[in-house]
């Protein structure tokens, strides 16, 4: 398991019991997302894989006030702002940025690629 997928991994477990849904941004055939949704669902979070903002279903926050959106290592962090964007534009939202882990590993390119 790479660092990123572990990291996010760590920071589902950290932001699902916080949390009344939380949404996953990410490619349906991409298994760090859905690893992702995984992780939350043995925590008893509600989650749900989304490829794009269009896939939020209204259906899933009836009764909802507390939504985390994360993201699998592949999806760009421009589609994650934009599922809050979406999120925001149905009414008044607080966003709190959760960060669980900093990723700071640093691998030294090969010398002959220098």
């Amino acid at each position: 398991i790479c660092y990123a997928t572990q990291n996010r991994q760590e920071a589902v477990r950290a932001l699902a019991p916080d949390c009344q849904l939380l949404i996953v941004v990410g490619s349906p055939n991409s298994s760090n997302s859905n690893r992702l949704v995984e992780v939350a669902h043995r925590l008893g979070c509600p989650a749900h894989l989304i490829d794009e903002p269009s896939d939020l279903d209204l259906a899933w926050l009836a009764g909802v006030e507390v939504v985390g959106v994360t993201a699998g290592a592949s999806a760009p962090e421009s589609l994650v702002h934009q599922v809050v964007s979406t999120l925001a534009s149905l009414g008044p939202v607080t966003v709190q940025e959760c960060p669980a882990t900093t990723e700071s590993v640093q691998f030294p390119l090969p010398t002959e690629v220098r």
